[in-house]
């Protein structure tokens, strides 16, 4: 099979347009094999730099742990460096890929910024692991990822998402004016993401329990309604 056929049954695994994802077939096997063993790898290759970071991680922990070899990793994503990019990028693909089929443009667009804002919300809480990732690469200050070809592309549609709603809300006259979509998209991700990197130093040093159902709820509800009232006239 070709590097371009192997590349696109890749792609439908672990998503079309990284630039570091393996572009020809794994030594042997089918396609679907393939792209199975990869997307095997990313996943432990992400649990690996989430517990251990960058420089921690051992490539040599992740094929024993695939059952892969060591050469096979390093010839499919070009070394760790482009391991942990791939991660990184589809860290971020899986969280847009939901947002875009959430459906927001069937909802009025109140309800529709209050069900993206409690998404984003209950992401972050049930997935730790993406928190732990992108903390990782905001200690490297976003170096690895400023070397992706696609993350931007990627995450594009995180603003277009919030522009619809946002200019469907304007237009009705709900919202008011003036409003920078990537402004309420760092209000969103910014209460989401410190809700869960903090909540253990928070908890220790105010002596709150913040991790209770009643905590996370109240939580929830108060980032929704901060969200809200930053749009509404």
């Amino acid at each position: 099979m070709s590097k371009t056929s192997t590349a696109h049954a890749i792609d439908q695994t672990v998503g079309a347009g990284t630039a570091s994802a393996p572009e020809t077939m794994l030594e042997t096997g089918h396609a679907r094999d393939s792209a199975k063993t990869l997307q095997n790898i990313l996943e432990v290759a992400s649990q690996e730099f989430e517990s251990k970071g960058f420089n921690g991680a051992r490539i040599d922990a992740i094929a024993e742990a695939t059952r892969t070899s060591k050469r096979m990793i390093y010839y499919h994503f070009d070394g760790k460096e482009g391991l942990y990019i791939a991660v990184l990028e589809a860290a971020y693909r899986r969280i847009r890929e939901i947002e875009l089929s959430m459906h927001l443009e069937d909802l009025d667009p109140v309800d529709a910024l209050r069900e993206l804002t409690g998404f984003t919300h209950d992401y972050h809480l049930q997935n730790p692991g993406f928190v732990r990732l992108v903390m990782v690469e905001n200690i490297h200050n976003g170096a690895y990822l400023a070397r992706s070809k696609v993350i931007q592309s990627v995450n594009n549609s995180a603003i277009e998402t919030l522009s619809a709603i946002y200019e469907r809300g304007v237009e009705s006259g709900v919202f008011h004016p003036g409003i920078r979509p990537i402004d309420l998209h760092f209000l969103i991700s910014a209460q989401s993401f410190y809700n869960v990197s903090n909540r253990k130093t928070f908890a220790l040093i105010f002596k709150q329990d913040v991790e209770s159902p009643a905590a996370i709820a109240a939580r929830r509800a108060g980032i929704i309604e901060s969200v809200v009232r930053m749009v509404l006239k």
